[in-house]
């Protein structure tokens, strides 16, 4: 069962709430659960609307893309889901939840968070060779009807605090309290990014997808230059990224032909 938000989150929502407009009204706070997108799916089976938020401090069976864990100990992280149900924005909200959190954790910290294609937000550290570190994923899963989409959850994890990382992701994970020295206030991070998402699903839900598609080319010079591989029906293909396009799709250049990526 959900609980009282805490005071000092309540307290971050009250400050952004004319930002924030829909998104986090209302919100169901859970210290633990097994996954955030799980519970606001639930919700949106049951009539939620628009907005409806699902927040916890831990998951003990959250998720990333293509099904893979997404480690979310105690303490370490936010782990959030929201209900989307416009047709309009939906093809975008990988996208938009994305620029969402590296544009709230900016706000907030100062950290120049980049996006890594398709929805990475991470940390460029330069010690000898480049390397990008993982700050935060954002996961959009939809469900349809015989009239088509029904809703779409849009579920994004933070690291806040340090942890002791499981040996596969160790060397490609950081929180912002490894960044920066200092906790952050959870509640800060948490608003800032409703308020941010909320400002893109207005730009969506009104036609003007450009405005996202430029604001997330701002925030992912990876997309352009650089190499990277794939698996394709015919095999594992290598290419040299060359951007996004106007659906959101990665282009890649590979050899002589451009790929687009979904």
């Amino acid at each position: 069962m959900p609980e009282t938000l805490p005071v000092e989150i309540e307290e971050w929502l009250r400050a952004t709430r004319t930002r924030r407009g829909q998104f986090g009204e209302p919100v169901y706070f859970f210290p633990e659960t097994a996954s955030t997108n799980d519970v606001a799916a639930s919700l949106a089976e049951r009539g939620a609307p628009e907005g409806t938020t699902v927040l916890a401090l831990s998951q003990t069976a959250g998720r990333g893309r293509l099904g893979r864990g997404w480690f979310s100990p105690p303490g370490a992280g936010l782990y959030v889901s929201i209900v989307c149900r416009n047709a309009l924005a939906a093809p975008f909200l990988t996208l938009a939840g994305g620029v969402a959190v590296a544009d709230g954790v900016r706000a907030v910290t100062g950290l120049p968070c980049e996006i890594k294609w398709p929805n990475d937000v991470v940390l460029t550290v330069d010690t000898g060779r480049v390397r990008r570190r993982k700050l935060a994923g954002v996961l959009a899963e939809a469900s349809t009807g015989g009239h088509g989409l029904l809703y779409v959850v849009l579920g994004f994890g933070i690291n806040m605090r340090c942890a002791v990382y499981p040996a596969e992701i160790a060397d490609r994970a950081t929180s912002i309290e490894a960044e920066l020295g200092r906790a952050v206030e959870p509640g800060s991070v948490f608003a800032e990014t409703l308020a941010a998402f909320a400002g893109h699903m207005a730009q969506l839900s009104a036609g003007r997808t450009e405005d996202l598609l430029t604001r997330w080319r701002a925030l992912a010079p990876s997309a352009r230059g650089c190499a990277v591989e794939w698996d394709s029906p015919s095999g594992r293909v290598t290419g040299t990224t060359a951007g996004i396009d106007a659906t959101g799709a990665l282009v890649v250049r590979a050899g002589g032909r451009v790929e687009r990526i979904i």
